[in-house]
């Protein structure tokens, strides 16, 4: 028996939204179909924010709508407050994440509210959720700084749980950490788990991280194997977060695919195919700097997908 570990793409949110360009929603649509075709089914396609505040978002509802098309994909989308959440369940999204804040000084650059205000915010989410009979629709508390702050530093793991308690009283269904300014080391990663999976249990479901210190890698393998089997990243390591000075790009999808199935887990993903699906990344994004390894030294020829 092998272990599966799902990959969940959110390049078309997280990876375009710090970007200065806007893709075209034509060529979102195709990078939701090669990511599909290599064996993606798990994609975070769209923010429901303000276009004022977030253009590249501005076609979230019909990015979502084209996601819809494939059934046995799950399409989530980022919602930071009860509008977002509105707009989120008229589109069809089938899970919503919100981000919440460890850090204060984080939460007000991001949502303007304290951490406190947001799990709030959720709550009443959650509750629209269920008054709206969406029960099916999967709600996320995605704990953002998790893991440090560039605003505000050490980020404390007993702030962490406090936070996590308040928000398993919302019903949520899912906790993902968040490791938003790339702060994470592994002995941390291992040590924050252990503690959260203590008061959430299975609930604690997902982990995010970002390579701006070059550990993304190691900091999924230790999430792995500390009983996560989530993990979030982004095709060429496009992302960031506008309000995280300093934050660099995702996990590189890729590189963790090719990790992970060197190490004998189950993706369900084709990596050559997913590989060349960069393709439309440089078509679409011109002078975007795209990142990875794989991708620039190439798969060994000896390599095979051990779980697969």
């Amino acid at each position: 028996m092998t272990t599966t570990i799902t990959i969940n793409e959110v390049g078309m949110r997280d990876g375009l939204q710090s970007l200065q360009a806007i893709m075209p929603t034509d060529a979102k649509k195709r990078w939701i179909d090669q990511a599909y075709a290599a064996g993606v089914r798990h994609m975070e396609v769209a923010s429901f924010v303000p276009a004022r505040l977030l253009p590249q978002m501005a076609d979230a509802a019909d990015v979502v709508a084209h996601a819809l098309t494939y059934p046995d994909l799950q399409v989530s989308v980022l919602a930071p407050n009860l509008r977002g959440a509105e707009n989120a369940l008229a589109s069809g999204a089938q899970r919503i994440v919100a981000p919440i804040s460890v850090s204060a000084a984080h939460s007000q650059a991001n949502v303007r509210r304290s951490p406190e205000e947001m799990v709030e915010e959720f709550a009443r989410m959650c509750d629209l959720r269920s008054s709206s009979g969406r029960h099916e629709v999967i709600m996320v508390a995605g704990m953002s700084t998790a893991f440090g702050c560039t605003r505000q530093g050490e980020v404390s793991i007993a702030e962490l749980c406090a936070l996590v308690r308040r928000v398993l009283e919302t019903g949520c269904e899912q906790i993902s950490l968040g490791d938003t300014t790339g702060y994470a080391t592994p002995g941390q990663v291992g040590d924050t788990l252990d503690a959260v999976r203590e008061i959430a249990g299975s609930k604690l479901h997902a982990a995010h991280f970002h390579d701006t210190r070059g550990l993304a890698l190691a900091n999924s393998l230790v999430a792995v194997q500390h009983g996560i089997r989530e993990l979030d990243s982004s095709l060429a390591g496009l992302g960031g977060c506008p309000f995280a000075p300093g934050a660099s790009g995702n996990t590189v999808t890729e590189d963790l695919v090719f990790m992970l199935q060197s190490m004998g887990y189950t993706t369900g993903i084709d990596l050559p195919r997913l590989i060349a699906s960069r393709a439309l990344l440089a078509e679409a994004l011109p002078g975007e700097p795209l990142y990875g390894h794989i991708a620039r030294a190439g798969l060994p020829k000896h390599f095979s997908a051990r779980g697969e």
